[in-house]
């Protein structure tokens, strides 16, 4: 496909290249002894479906998961990822990974060199590293995203953003993907229509 030179693309990490909610369902059900059967796949943000019920609850899961089951460590990547990522980085587009994973206090060293050991072992190209929640101050071109607020915040501002669909997000509409062949493609879409003269 053609040149995306200089074309800056922002991912987010968890539920678009590493599958959160597989991995954290598993420490979930160790969590709360119970069967990982019992724990639907179908979950909504927040995973009250899992029986997580408030904040605290879900920081406790959360920091269990990080510190004693080395969750961003272990979680399998998503089909796909490192394959278009390594695409698109060779066809001159910037990758700037963007996460929120720096959300829980004290425990930010951990949560960074996971982080890092992640993306190396899963061999993904990035060009910058971003552990922010305010996404939309990184200037990125393209968003891919995954959390229904983040995507309704960074389409707000004008920003193109495309969805990576799971459970969590149902209520958000186009441009929306299934897998990372749809976000290559949506990306090259993207870029030829600014191109031509399209406005971001």
């Amino acid at each position: 496909m053609g040149d995306l030179k200089d074309l800056i693309i922002g991912v987010d990490l968890d539920g678009v290249c590493s599958d959160f909610y597989g991995r954290m369902r598993e420490v979930a059900a160790e969590w709360f002894e119970r069967p990982v059967s019992e724990l639907t796949t179908d979950v909504s943000y927040g995973l009250n479906e899992w029986g997580v019920n408030t904040t605290e609850q879900y920081k406790s899961l959360h920091r269990f998961a990080v510190t004693q089951r080395d969750l961003f460590k272990t979680s399998t990547m998503i089909p796909g990822a490192r394959k278009y990522l390594r695409l698109l980085s060779d066809e001159g587009a910037r990758v700037r990974i963007i996460t929120h994973r720096l959300f829980i206090q004290y425990f930010h060293n951990v949560a960074v060199s996971q982080t890092i050991d992640w993306l190396d072992q899963n061999g993904i190209p990035y060009w910058d590293l971003c552990f922010m929640k305010a996404k939309e101050q990184v200037g990125a071109d393209i968003y891919i995203e995954d959390s229904p607020v983040n995507i309704e915040n960074l389409r707000a501002k004008g920003l193109f953003t495309i969805c990576f669909a799971n459970s969590t997000n149902k209520s958000i509409g186009s441009p929306r993907v299934e897998n990372w062949k749809q976000v290559y493609e949506q990306v090259h879409a993207h870029a030829g229509s600014r191109k031509d003269g399209g406005k971001r």
